[in-house]
């Protein structure tokens, strides 16, 4: 197939494989994909032929139709042939779901050091409740009160209920190397932002693929929040930045495999977009807050639609994460209410 103009996006496939299902998008490389109980609906998944078995990328959720899907995966497309390598891009239990079921199969997994780690601390860090931590940061960063009256006595979201115990034992990866995996060679790189040292592969050669995890997707933009755990980040900044970084690695002909809608070509136009799109929504942003500000009333001008109760937490993350950058940059103020939550307001020069 040959290079596409720089400044075009294309998808060479116009519908995903069905579930239980592959498509093959370069010789011994399959895309499936698997499903998600939520507003993004699926996760991609990718197996690469490696002698007689298979490496794969990502697992989805540690659920129990995942297992399902997969076990028809193996008796059909993989051909009864073992998963002998597992490489997670990132720590997201959409990611490494069933990491664990497969490790213990006998499977070799694959990841960032950074990212292992917090996978394996969030399956072992169960919550009945919110903690005092996480009712404070939602507290003093203005979330809806009818919202935040509902949410402090309900079952948070826990990493365990949907990925699989992680067992001790795990090969790490690192920038700035090469690997061999799924008999092809590929540069190892790490964005930011969206997950710590998320894990991003350039094959070097071959048929130029992207493997892309969130880090790179095609029509959407990965969320970038803050939360609780670490309430004065700036995750935002840390995506700009690797997306500068990796700039100069992206070419229009590379086939970019992401996490989550269809693969495509264009990298070099994506990553523009991408930024640009961030930038464009920080500037909406700053005039809004021409006006004092709560970080709950700040939804409108980054998201141009209403947030349902559904998505509420990820937009009040990526919210947060916005007015932090600009706060950092030093573009806004912050300062405390009167009942002791947050304003931000434009600085005046």
């Amino acid at each position: 197939m040959g290079s596409k103009p720089e400044s075009a996006l294309t998808t060479p496939w116009d519908s995903p494989p069905e579930p239980g299902e592959a498509i093959e998008v370069a010789e011994g490389v399959l895309w499936a994909r698997l499903p998600l109980p939520m507003a993004l609906d699926h996760v991609n998944t990718y197996f690469l032929r490696e002698g007689s078995g298979w490496g794969m990328v990502d697992t989805g959720l540690g659920t129990r139709l995942t297992q399902d899907i997969l076990e028809v995966l193996r008796k059909g497309p993989l051909r009864g042939d073992p998963i002998s390598r597992l490489l997670c891009t990132h720590h997201h239990p959409d990611h490494i779901g069933l990491a664990g079921n497969l490790q213990r199969q006998g499977t070799e997994l694959l990841m960032s050091r950074t990212a292992w780690l917090f996978g394996r601390m969030l399956t072992l860090d169960v919550q009945e409740v919110p903690t005092p931590e996480t009712l404070e940061f939602w507290r003093i960063n203005g979330m809806a009160q009818s919202v935040f009256q509902k949410r402090q006595s309900e079952r948070p979201f826990n990493f365990a209920d949907c990925v699989a115990p992680l067992p001790l034992g795990f090969t790490h990866l690192e920038p700035n190397t090469q690997i061999t995996f799924g008999d092809r060679v590929w540069d190892i790189a790490f964005g930011q932002g969206h997950a710590p040292d998320h894990v991003v592969l350039y094959e070097k050669g071959g048929d130029d693929l992207v493997l892309a995890g969130d880090q790179l997707l095609p029509s959407i933009s990965p969320n970038i929040g803050v939360y609780a755990t670490e309430p004065e980040a700036d995750p935002l900044g840390e995506w700009l930045s690797a997306c500068e970084a990796l700039a100069p690695r992206a070419r229009p002909e590379q086939l970019v495999l992401p996490g989550h809608k269809l693969p495509y070509r264009g990298l070099p136009f994506r990553m523009r977009q991408l930024a640009e799109n961030h930038h464009s929504a920080l500037n909406r942003l700053i005039a809004h807050l021409a006006t004092p500000r709560v970080g709950g009333d700040c939804f409108i001008p980054l998201f141009k639609r209403t947030v349902t109760s559904e998505t509420y937490g990820l937009a009040f993350a990526e919210t947060i994460a916005h007015l932090n950058h600009l706060f950092r940059q030093g573009k806004i103020t912050r300062s405390l209410s009167d009942d002791g939550v947050y304003l931000w307001q434009i600085r005046n020069s």
